[in-house]
């Protein structure tokens, strides 16, 4: 059905899988369980040379950043600073020291950040079948907190979508489906292993960046669009997903209208960690000039309590 007044989440994935309970009834981690020690150790292998890149974008930038409809940007504001000891306001400290301090308000989702599994419901329910109402006042269930104490540890995947599809960035609402994961990893030379990290560039964060794109009224993204398909690929290779887009999946499902389903059908059902808005694009351009594109990622969100998410500096070694 396309009508978007008769199509629900619920009856879109009817029909998709679910892995509530596969953990047991309090696990609030999900794939990242399949993200075993011997996953870090084939992660370990991949690094042959130890070029090492940091993917996390600038937060609270003079230009302001980039941020998803309904959010606004973080804010940095100087505490202390030189002119607060010249004017009295700050007073060195016993054997001359003196310092700068600053404060930086934003969204738990500021600049590079990794989502709670519990970060977004429907049917009042939350992954694993935690009830919506534990997020009142702050997550007391499948928050950033135990993903954060994990990491997310493994063989990374870069899949160049942009460079694939011969363009700087994709356009906007662009999709692409599993398969052509499947067919640019082909293209590329490395092979997609099941529980890998798949990092997928689509060149949106750098052409917001650049002034390319902008972000305002009647947002769509570029991203992975929902089929059933996809969603069983995700439950069979049971990977993790980073992405240079503000929502890991373009906005809206095209056939239905229906907003964020991947969230719902990968995140919520299938416990998939989503690591959005990371900086792909000098790791791209690196991978396409010695043609490797796997190698060791390493993260982990801050540890906010009771957070919806967490800023993160996901770190790849080549």
């Amino acid at each position: 059905m396309s009508a978007t007044d008769t199509m629900t989440l619920r009856r879109l994935l009817a029909d998709a899988p679910n892995r509530w309970g596969h953990w047991g009834a309090e696990d609030e981690i999900g794939a990242l369980n399949y993200l075993t020690a011997d996953e870090v150790k084939r992660g370990l292998a991949s690094a042959r040379h130890g070029r090492t890149f940091t993917l996390g974008v600038p937060i609270a930038t003079h230009e302001g950043d980039a941020v998803f409809p309904g959010r606004w940007p973080a804010k940095h504001f100087m505490v202390a600073d030189k002119t607060g000891f010249e004017n009295g306001h700050w007073h060195p400290l016993p054997g001359g020291l003196e310092f700068a301090d600053d404060y930086v308000t934003g969204f738990a989702q500021a600049g590079t950040h990794c989502d709670g599994l519990g970060h977004m419901w429907f049917d009042d329910t939350l992954w694993n079948g935690f009830p919506a109402s534990s997020t009142n006042g702050g997550m007391t269930r499948a928050g950033i907190m135990p993903i954060a104490e994990r990491g997310i540890v493994g063989r990374g995947v870069l899949i160049d979508i942009a460079r694939f599809r011969g363009k700087p960035a994709l356009e906007r609402a662009e999709t692409f489906t599993h398969l052509d994961l499947i067919e640019c990893a082909r293209a590329q030379g490395v092979e997609i292993l099941p529980r890998s990290i798949l990092l997928v560039r689509t060149g949106w964060v750098g052409a917001l960046a650049a002034g390319h794109e902008r972000i305002g009224e009647n947002y769509w993204e570029p991203g992975l669009t929902f089929s059933l398909d996809l969603v069983r690929w995700f439950d069979e290779m049971h990977p993790s997903l980073v992405t240079d887009t503000l929502a890991n999946e373009t906005t809206y499902e095209p056939e239905t209208g229906l907003m964020l389903v991947l969230h719902a059908a990968l995140m919520r059902n299938l416990g998939v960690v989503f690591t959005e808005m990371a900086s792909l694009d000098a790791l791209a351009a690196d991978c396409a000039a010695d043609r490797r594109y796997e190698g060791f990622y390493c993260a982990s969100a801050a540890k906010v309590s009771k957070g919806t998410g967490g800023s993160a500096n996901p770190v790849f070694i080549k």
